[in-house]
């Protein structure tokens, strides 16, 4: 199984980025519960505190989109799931100044170019067999906008969570999804610990793989 988590960092010069609030507790939630279910494991981890509580999860660290993209690339095909649970930068700055960009009195324009689209690239990829889950956090026209996704990126389900929803979301503890499946089924739960959310979410794999 391949896990995705955390955010991915944009680096604008070598002391400042462009990131996301993503903790990765949700994606090292699902990668524990996946090994406390017998599966062999490999997380793709983007710069986070958080720390694995299943022992043989093995963990790679990266920091950009690029550098995720390029590790999903080499782990993906040897996968029967992958689930895309990291928030991947969609813009990344088209140039790194080599050194501090020193204060201004005039403001500063930086300019940005689109990241490769690391769940469409998977899902292009996509094997007979294979499974890939993705995830949407929406803010409006949240069912719409993740079918959309699920769709346009060949997924076997995606996981909605809504940030207008009260304890879902980032850097919390629980989350409330909907899982819709490719079929355009939907499972609604209840607001839960981030851990029983991942077992909700492996589960679902699990019967994927089984059916």
């Amino acid at each position: 199984m391949l896990v995705t988590a955390g955010p991915t960092y944009e680096a604008i010069d070598p002391v400042r980025f462009i990131g996301n609030h993503s903790s990765g507790k949700m994606g090292f939630a699902i990668a524990d519960q996946l090994a406390a279910m017998g599966a062999d494991v490999t997380l793709i981890a983007g710069p986070t505190a958080q720390k694995s509580h299943q022992p043989s999860v093995k963990r790679i660290d990266v920091t950009s989109a690029a550098e995720m993209l390029d590790a999903c690339l080499q782990h993906y095909k040897n996968s029967k799931a992958c689930i895309m649970c990291a928030a991947v930068a969609d813009f990344t700055p088209v140039t790194v100044s080599a050194q501090k960009i020193k204060k201004q009195d005039t403001d500063l324009n930086i300019e940005l170019k689109k990241t490769t689209d690391i769940l469409k690239t998977l899902g292009e990829q996509k094997s007979n067999g294979q499974i890939l889950v993705g995830f949407a956090l929406e803010t409006n026209n949240e069912e719409d906008n993740a079918v959309e996704k699920l769709k346009k990126k060949n997924l076997d389900f995606i996981v909605l969570n809504s940030l207008n929803d009260k304890g879902a979301g980032f850097r919390t503890d629980t989350n409330k999804i909907t899982i819709i499946d490719h079929k355009l089924q939907k499972t609604v739960f209840d607001l839960k610990d981030k851990n029983e959310v991942a077992t909700d979410i492996c589960n679902k794999v699990a019967e994927l793989i089984n059916t």
